[in-house]
């Protein structure tokens, strides 16, 4: 069976218009006024070709008064054309003009006043819901494998904000689900409007380090004790990342390097790390706080997985140390759990 083949779609260079809202509707209102005048100047200079049924002469006045009419409505019949070439410029002139001016006006009302105001209705009920959500700055490759992996993990995409400056690239995360927000992650209105002080968590991956470190300090100095993880490229700004106030720094070269390491001392290293870096693997990484009837047992005796570190008052510890031979409340744990057979856990 012969496959007909789809014509390829044209790809469209898109620009934000650098326009303020005045500046549109100034351009709106005076191709209204040019389109308006053109008619008024015919309609004057072939004032005889119309008829005023109350006094039966056309003045300037009636000209001006005939054109609004008969641009914006159908007309009243008080004045109305006698000649055939009138009625031909009114039939394809004035009633295309007509056409125009409903579009622009209609236009204008949607941009400017309904879609403004739905689009604000929309935002405040979408902030009302806001709590314990993620905020990912950065929808790129890392960003979006981020959110997708979340996705994976069971988590929420409604509880997901993303927040890029590329279209494009929002669609793909509002296809996903997501809450999504076309600005500048660097700015502390942005971070206000998706309601940061609620998040549970940070994600930030802008593509740029020095970017990615300004969207850290900005969110770090409106909620100090959010957990914020960073995406950043170069190893020297692993520090500068840090000092910004980011919880934990990720460096996805770096991490690529220990795959290939791993690697080389046999495929299965390898293969295992990333089972415990993806939801999909048969083994994953979980970190959770330990439940009461856990604490004064030990790290290797814990209900759920193996567990194999425990972060404690900012330090970690080992499964081979000390100090996992009894946990202790307020302890968090990392540990291996079965990955696909195992229920999705909630990201904390």
């Amino acid at each position: 069976m012969e496959t007909r083949r789809r014509p390829p779609q044209l790809a469209l260079l898109k620009q934000k218009s650098t326009l303020g809202v005045g500046a549109q509707l100034t351009i709106r209102f005076v191709l209204l006024i040019l389109l308006l005048g053109v008619i008024i100047a015919v309609h004057w200079i072939e004032r005889d070709s119309f008829r005023d049924n109350v006094d039966g002469s056309m003045s300037f006045a009636d000209v001006i008064y005939f054109t609004m009419i008969s641009a914006t409505t159908t007309g009243y019949g008080d004045i109305v054309p006698v000649t055939e070439r009138a009625r031909l410029f009114d039939a394809l002139v004035v009633t295309p003009a007509r056409i125009f001016f409903i579009l622009i006006l209609a236009g204008t009302a949607y941009s400017f006043v309904i879609k403004r105001s739905w689009d604000k209705w929309i935002m405040r009920r979408l902030q009302r819901t806001l709590e314990d959500h993620i905020v990912v700055a950065g929808y790129g490759t890392s960003g979006s494998e981020a959110v997708a992996e979340l996705v994976a993990r069971g988590y929420d995409p409604r509880k997901i904000v993303v927040i890029d400056q590329n279209g494009e690239a929002l669609s793909n995360a509002e296809r996903l689900g997501c809450i999504i927000m076309q600005a500048d992650a660097t700015r502390d209105e942005t971070l206000e409007a998706v309601r940061i002080r609620n998040a549970s968590t940070m994600i930030v991956s802008a593509g740029r380090d020095d970017t990615s470190i300004l969207i850290t300090l900005t969110a770090r100095h409106l909620c100090p004790d959010l957990p914020i993880s960073v995406a950043v490229r170069a190893e020297d700004n692993e520090f500068p990342a840090r000092a910004a106030g980011a919880t934990t720094v990720i460096n996805p070269v770096s991490f690529a390097g220990l795959l290939l390491a791993g690697s080389a001392h046999g495929a299965g290293i390898a293969d295992y790390l990333a089972d415990l870096a993806s939801a999909t693997g048969r083994v994953r990484l979980h970190e959770r706080e330990i439940e009461n009837f856990e604490i004064g047992k030990a790290l290797n005796e814990v209900a759920i997985g193996l567990g194999v570190r425990i972060l404690r008052g900012g330090k970690t510890i080992g499964f081979w140390e000390e100090g996992s031979k009894r946990l202790e409340a307020g302890d968090r744990i990392i540990e291996i759990i079965p990955g696909v057979a195992f229920p999705p856990c909630p990201v904390p």
